[in-house]
């Protein structure tokens, strides 16, 4: 599975450096279908727990093996997970999004919590403001001075404010 995710990832990023923005269906189909026997591979080496005639029935499902859990959640999800594979503005990772909750959680961490809501929505506005620059390339302390002046940075993919708002 790991494999087969490290090739999906070099074949996309091979295919972004000349130039396409997707893959053609004759590099895709390849992949889905090594998917597919990952999957059907993996459920064969994994089967589900067999429950002993004699042994005290329990509620609940019979645990399962967390490669058996992993199996699930792939087949459950892999067009989320491939999503990357056909649509090239989707990242192969989640680092981003994860460094942009981060701050959030150390400032939850060191002082408990936030004292009121507002002080919540302002902190993750502000964070927001700031994750936004840096993604499109500013100096964040421009762009922090150009907001406090009144003339905060907009992307270049959002419509100008009007003055009604």
């Amino acid at each position: 599975m790991v494999q087969l995710l490290l090739e999906i990832k070099d074949r996309v990023a091979s295919a972004r450096e000349a130039g396409q923005t997707a893959l053609a269906t004759e590099q895709l189909t390849p992949f889905e279908t090594r998917d597919q026997t990952v999957l059907t591979a993996g459920y064969a080496a994994n089967p589900l727990p067999v429950m002993e005639p004699n042994a005290p029935t329990a509620r609940g499902k019979p645990k399962q093996s967390p490669a058996r859990n992993l199996l699930n959640r792939w087949a459950k999800h892999r067009s989320a997970v491939l999503t990357f594979m056909y649509d090239f503005n989707v990242p192969f990772d989640n680092n981003l999004a994860e460094r942009d909750l981060r701050m959030v959680k150390l400032k939850h961490k060191i002082s408990g919590c936030f004292r009121t809501d507002s002080g919540a929505q302002t902190f993750c506005a502000i964070r927001s403001y700031i994750s936004t620059a840096r993604k499109n390339g500013h100096n964040i302390l421009a762009a922090l001075r150009l907001a406090l002046v009144g003339t905060p940075f907009r992307p270049a993919c959002l419509p100008p404010l009007t003055a009604d708002g």
